[in-house]
């Protein structure tokens, strides 16, 4: 199984412990003289089948991404760390972008003028630089998960 594979049943079996857990939820009280809709013995028993099944996979995805060289250098671990470390500057960036930006409501000469710290330009360019490279890093991450066999 590729990696790419993994990621995706992994995404199946995290939904599908959400949807067993919500089933649980309503199936574990009820009214005296009523029967629950579903059998929780039933639905604990695949909670936990899939959570095993999902702690599996995980470590097994885990340890392919710390083996897994990319072109230019690097595991799929640093890849990973890099595009997290790229999202938060970005988002960091765009959000400061847009507070400085806004628009002041001044009516009077009286009233306090609010003035720009930072050069909004600047922020907003280096914001779109960071979403390049994220972008392109992304790329690179997704072709090695479709080519990367999953180390059981």
């Amino acid at each position: 199984m590729k990696v790419g594979e993994a990621l995706t049943l992994r995404s199946q079996l995290q939904t599908r412990f959400q949807q067993l857990r919500e089933r649980l939820k309503a199936s574990v009280l009820v009214q005296e003289g009523e029967k629950p809709p579903e059998n929780p013995d039933e639905h604990l028993k695949e909670l936990e089948s899939v959570a095993e099944e999902l702690a599996k996979l995980i470590a097994g995805i885990n340890k392919t991404n710390l083996a897994t060289s990319l072109p230019g250098g690097g595991t799929l671990t640093d890849a990973l760390a890099r595009r997290d470390y790229l999202a938060l500057l970005q988002t960091a960036f765009h959000q400061v972008a847009e507070t400085a930006s806004a628009g002041q409501s001044r009516y009077g000469k009286a009233e306090i003028r609010v003035l720009r710290t930072v050069d909004v330009a600047a922020l907003r360019r280096r914001a779109d630089d960071l979403a390049k490279e994220r972008r392109e890093l992304d790329a690179r991450i997704q072709e090695a998960n479709w080519q990367t066999e999953l180390i059981a």
